[in-house]
């Protein structure tokens, strides 16, 4: 019946959101239509898109969604190269048994992760 999904963030400023997301983390770019709506995908198949706030949808809600992206390289390694890039991380990161796990936001405070497996676990780095 699904075929596939999208995470839909609500971000105050698209070009912003668009360059975050393609230039310092690096995502496949997708559809952009200035100013209305944009996609882009991490590898694997998760495809998120970017919509403009309204009164009824403001950025950054917390508590509700989190999107995590499995890390590409060793998570200390992938860290200090997001720091570099501008990323701020919230604290250090966290080891919770076979994952590690290094949380931060994007520009419109919407929370997101990053995450190593280290126990095996299907979908290891």
């Amino acid at each position: 019946m699904i075929r596939s999904g999208i995470v839909t963030l609500y971000v105050a400023d698209l070009d912003r959101a668009w360059s975050f997301y393609t230039k310092t983390l690096g995502l496949e770019p997708g559809m952009h239509v200035s100013g209305t709506w944009a996609q882009v995908s991490a590898p694997g198949g998760l495809t998120i898109g970017l919509h403009p706030r309204s009164d009824a949808s403001p950025p950054g809600g917390r508590g509700s969604v989190s999107i995590g992206f499995y890390a590409d390289r060793p998570i200390d390694k992938a860290v200090a190269d997001l720091t570099r890039a501008g990323v701020r991380f919230a604290g250090p990161i966290s080891d919770d048994g076979p994952v590690r796990i290094a949380s931060f936001t994007d520009p419109d405070d919407n929370p997101l992760y990053l995450c190593e497996y280290t126990g095996g676990a299907p979908g290891a780095s």
